[in-house]
């Protein structure tokens, strides 16, 4: 044995699949980078979705991009279009005729809402729609304002003793505040009213000055009466906010139930018209001219009503003499008479032969 293989160390057979000392440093190391990565891009990603999540759940607030003028006011002119000529079913002519209650509305950001389509209503629309009453309705408005100041101003015009006139008063808005609500009950009605949810006023940086909106009847969802005479009859459980139209509810005795109609006529328009400012800086007045009757009259379409009639009665007796042939009759009657052109009525008796039961 020479000096060279003496001094030459022991190597041990390496075990299958081992990797020599630099490589599985040169690897761990790669991995301790990849695993770095792995981590950051782990913290990077929770906190995005944080981020995400949190902004997702923040209210959408159409009003904060209003950059006009600090406040504008406004004159409101409700005009109601509720006649017999354009809703002739069971239109109500007496105890209490066709007529609106009193306007109650509000300027406001999007962290409020009075009322709002398919969302239930709170207690106070429930009172105002039932039986026109404002108390809770208002409350409900003052703490909304003070808990998170989200409101600005309250606003309120007279009722109208009719079906068709015109009702006014003024309102102001704010920056902050940009955004309107009303409601103004059906009298007589279950729980029907029309009204306006959250109209924004402003438009980036100046308020429109002039906007009218169609309006039309709404179900409040807490009494399930068909007809604007229904006695009371409450929804348990309160349903939500909804439209009513020409085919719902789809019932015949429902008051709105036209079925040859796509759509029903407004039963009410709502003006709103920016105030200017005169030198002083105070708005110009606006005078509040109730409109004559055949200028309301003149925008409201004719909707037919075709006669409804009832189910035949059982055949009366065969009367005759003996012997010959004898007759005998059927009757109906009009549950519904004709209006502006409808379908008229058909006969209402009908007559057959028959062998007389008793001879004469």
């Amino acid at each position: 044995m020479d000096s060279s293989s003496e001094q030459r160390p022991t190597q041990l057979p390496a075990k299958a699949g081992a990797l020599p000392l630099p490589v599985l440093q040169r690897k761990y190391l790669g991995m301790e980078n990849l695993m770095f990565v792995y981590c950051s891009s782990k913290i990077i990603w929770t906190l995005l979705v944080t981020i995400l999540g949190y902004a997702s759940s923040l209210p959408v607030r159409d009003d904060s991009i209003c950059t006009a003028e600090e406040l504008a006011k406004y004159s409101i002119i409700f005009t109601g279009k509720w006649s017999q000529t354009a809703f002739p079913k069971q239109y109500p002519l007496y105890r209490p005729p066709a007529q609106w209650s009193s306007m109650l509305g509000v300027t406001h950001s999007s962290d409020y809402s009075m009322w709002k389509k398919n969302e239930y209503a709170s207690n106070g629309v429930r009172d105002f729609a039932e039986k026109g009453e404002a108390w809770v309705l208002m409350k409900e408005i003052e703490e909304a304002g003070e808990k998170i100041q989200s409101v600005h101003g309250i606003f309120s015009a007279p009722a109208i003793s009719s079906g068709t006139g015109q009702t006014s008063t003024e309102l102001e808005v704010h920056s902050r505040h940009p955004l309107v609500s009303f409601v103004v009950r059906i009298v007589p009605s279950p729980d029907w009213f029309v009204g306006i949810d959250s109209l924004n006023l402003c438009e980036g940086d100046h308020w429109m000055e002039e906007v009218s909106v169609d309006l039309f009847p709404y179900d409040a969802g807490t009494d399930s009466g068909f007809t604007f005479s229904s006695p009371n009859f409450a929804t348990i459980p309160q349903d939500t906010v909804t439209e009513i139209t020409c085919s719902s509810p789809s019932h015949p005795a429902n008051s709105f139930y036209y079925p040859k109609l796509k759509i029903l006529p407004p039963i009410a328009q709502v003006t709103m018209v920016k105030l200017k400012k005169n030198q002083l800086g105070l708005p110009i007045p606006h005078l509040n001219q109730p409109a004559k009757s055949n200028e309301i009259l003149d925008t409201i379409s004719e909707t037919p009503l075709d006669c409804e009639v009832s189910q035949w009665s059982s055949w009366g007796l065969c009367r005759g003499p003996c012997r010959k042939p004898g007759t005998k009759i059927r009757t109906r009657f009009v549950l519904l008479h004709p209006a502006n052109n409808g379908t008229p009525c058909p006969n209402l008796d009908e007559e057959t032969g028959c062998e007389p039961d008793n001879c004469v």
